[in-house]
């Protein structure tokens, strides 16, 4: 007979769970296998230890959060930058995305985007990461403004706006007056893309 077991990827989500809900001392053999309904030892079918699971973590973060958004954006016709920023803004603007009953406790992208944030701070490694995905994220940024505007220095302002919208929306509790924050982030864009 057959052992089932858990496969390396449930091991990656719960561990981004955990991380999101709290942070990477949450991170931990036992209670990501208490969480999967396993034993602690099909962790060590897939890892060597902790530091490779938080390594893999940190990939599938990126992959999900950079490599799977630019691919988002690229379905957007080749020639039209404006359309691809536009496509982009709502994907990094959005505070979440809509919740099933199969992933209601599964965290968004972003709480698992600013509990990395967080612990960047205090873990150089981390941090490192963080700096070469946020490059990443600019670049694309830049490239695409570019496509727009031919001035070196407003291409850096815009793509340096946008991606404190990006990120600066999700700690920003202030309302809008009349307007919803949805339609704020909107004028917001409209006016980088002027």
């Amino acid at each position: 007979m057959a052992t089932t077991r858990t496969p390396r990827g449930a091991w990656i989500d719960a561990g981004l769970r955990a991380l999101a809900v709290a942070g990477p001392d949450g991170v931990r053999v036992e209670s990501l296998a208490q969480s999967l309904g396993v034993s602690k030892g099909g962790f060590y079918w897939h890892f060597e230890g902790r530091p490779v699971l938080l390594h893999e973590m940190l990939d599938r973060w990126e992959r999900l959060m950079v490599d799977e958004v630019i691919e988002r954006v690229e379905q957007e016709p080749a020639d039209d930058a404006r359309a691809k920023l536009r496509r982009l803004f709502v994907l990094g603007s959005s505070r979440g995305r809509p919740r099933t009953a199969d992933d209601a406790d599964a965290p968004t992208p972003m709480e698992i985007e600013l509990a990395i944030r967080d612990w960047g701070r205090r873990d150089e490694a981390v941090a490192a990461r963080l700096a070469h995905v946020d490059n990443r994220r600019m670049d694309y940024m830049r490239k695409l403004f570019a496509e727009i505007c031919s001035d070196a220095e407003e291409v850096e302002v815009r793509s340096l706006l946008a991606f404190c919208v990006f990120i600066g929306n999700h700690f920003i509790a202030a309302g809008h007056g009349t307007r919803s924050r949805s339609e704020v982030v909107r004028l917001t864009l409209e006016r980088l893309l002027a």
